[in-house]
């Protein structure tokens, strides 16, 4: 059974975007501590997401990277919060049988696991505090893209991108500090 054309030529749109975005999407999963499996579980989401929310190819093809980027944050907190789902709902079977041992990843340190997290999490929220026009430019940059490369992708000049990049390290610098997280401390958690 074949799709029908229109259904083929979203699926190659949605392919297209992934292509063009999957690397930045595997560095999303990656930054919240996932492994492969759940990154590949991202990068499905993020099909699927893509496929739902935009209902034609145009469409498609005209998403951006700030949308892209969103929507793979989103769909990595998912990934983790089912996570945590299962391994709540798995410790309380084995309370329920009464057992000792308690299922959980191995972690070599989930103090600074945790403390990464939580910093990340407040770096987040200080980024949605700066102003848009140099929001996706910071995001992308902590996420691991180089200067040129945001510039590329993106379509700008690359003064364009320094100066919206540096302003917008700056905004969220001051942001982080007036939350009372030392800037430091944020750089080492991206």
């Amino acid at each position: 059974m074949t799709l029908p054309e229109a259904d083929q030529h979203l699926s190659l749109a949605v392919e297209a975007v992934l292509k063009r975005f999957g690397a930045m999407v595997r560095q999303v999963g990656r930054r919240y501590r996932l492994d492969e499996s759940d990154v590949d579980e991202v990068l499905q989401e993020v099909r699927i997401r893509l496929w739902r929310a935009q209902r034609t190819s145009e469409q498609i093809g005209e998403v951006s990277t700030s949308y892209v980027y969103r929507t793979a944050s989103s769909a990595a907190l998912d990934v983790i919060r089912r996570r945590r789902s299962r391994r709540a709902e798995q410790h309380q079977s084995l309370d329920d049988e009464g057992a000792a041992v308690a299922l959980a990843e191995p972690s070599p340190d989930p103090h600074g696991a945790l403390e990464g997290f939580e910093v990340a999490q407040q770096v987040a929220r200080a980024l949605e505090t700066i102003p848009a026009s140099r929001r996706p430019v910071v995001k992308m940059y902590l996420t691991g893209h180089p200067r040129e490369e945001i510039a590329e992708l993106m379509g700008w000049t690359e003064g364009k991108t320094r100066n919206l990049l540096y302003r917008g390290l700056a905004d969220l610098r001051e942001r982080l500090q007036q939350m009372g997280v030392g800037w430091e401390r944020a750089e080492e958690a991206s």
